[in-house]
C-alpha cells in the first residue's frame, strides 16, 4: 500500500513540473489541503501552509501590536536571509481574501519589500485559524493572544479593546480567560480608556454626607 502511494506521488511530482508557477501552487495548495483532511493533525492550523497572492491577504484593524523601525528591520533582514520561517496566521474570508490574524509585520515585509516579493513570487504563506475562532470578538481575542505570547502590545490599544468586548457583553471572566489577563490587569485597562462610559448607565449613591450641626460655618 505505502509503495503504491509512493509511486503515485512520483507520478504527480513528475507532471507538476510541466505547470505554469501559478498552476503549480495552486495545484500543491490543493493537495496539501486534501492530506491535512486525512492528517492526524488537522486539527492544527500549521499542519497545512499554503501559499497565497499577497494582494489577498489585508491587516485587520485591531492590532494593538506594535513594532519600532529598528524591530521592523531586523524581521525585514531575517526573512531576507532565513526566509520565511513563520507562517501568517489567518480567516479565510471564503471569497478569494484572507484576514491577518497574527503576522500583520510579516505580511507588510512580504508585499512592502521588493526582493522578497519577488523571491516568493508575490506570494505569501499562511495557516487558516479555526473556523471556531471566525467570529470577530474571537479573531480579536486571538490576535491579542499572539501578542501577548510575545510580549508584544501597546496598552492604549488593548485598552480601547477591552472596553470594545465589554460593550459587546463580554464579562470580565470571559475576558480574563480568553485573553490571558487577571480580573485587576482588565479593571485597570478599563480605567485606562471609556471607563467613563461604561458605567454611565449605572446609578450611584451617595456613600457619605457630612452632617453640618451649622451651615453658616461654610458659606463663604
Amino acid at each position: 500500500m505505502i509503495k503504491d502511494i509512493l509511486e503515485k506521488q512520483q507520478d504527480i511530482v513528475t507532471s507538476l513540473r510541466y505547470l505554469s508557477l501559478d498552476e503549480k501552487v495552486e495545484v500543491i495548495n490543493k493537495i496539501k489541503l486534501l492530506l491535512h483532511e486525512v492528517s492526524p493533525f488537522n486539527s492544527e492550523p500549521v499542519d497545512c501552509v499554503i501559499w497565497v497572492k499577497n494582494d489577498s491577504v489585508y491587516a485587520n484593524d485591531y492590532n494593538p501590536n506594535s513594532v519600532a523601525p529598528p524591530e521592523m528591520e531586523l524581521l525585514r533582514l531575517s526573512i531576507s536571509n532565513d526566509g520565511y520561517t513563520q507562517p501568517i496566521v489567518s480567516m479565510d474570508n471564503h471569497n478569494g481574501t484572507r484576514e491577518v490574524i497574527d503576522g500583520f509585520h510579516r505580511n507588510r515585509v512580504g508585499k512592502e519589500c521588493q526582493e522578497i516579493q519577488n523571491r516568493v513570487h508575490g506570494y505569501l504563506p499562511v495557516v487558516t485559524i479555526r473556523e471556531s475562532q471566525n467570529g470577530v470578538n474571537d479573531r480579536v481575542a486571538s490576535t491579542i493572544r499572539h501578542n501577548r505570547a510575545r510580549g508584544k502590545h501597546k496598552v492604549e490599544s488593548m485598552s480601547e479593546i477591552v472596553v470594545d468586548l465589554k460593550k459587546r457583553n463580554w464579562s470580565d471572566e470571559k475576558i480574563s480567560k480568553e485573553l490571558g489577563m487577571d480580573r485587576d490587569e482588565v479593571l485597570r485597562l478599563c480605567q485606562i480608556s471609556g471607563i467613563t462610559e461604561l458605567f454611565s448607565d449605572k446609578e450611584y449613591s451617595m456613600g457619605w454626607i457630612p452632617e453640618l450641626e451649622d451651615e453658616d460655618e461654610f458659606i463663604d
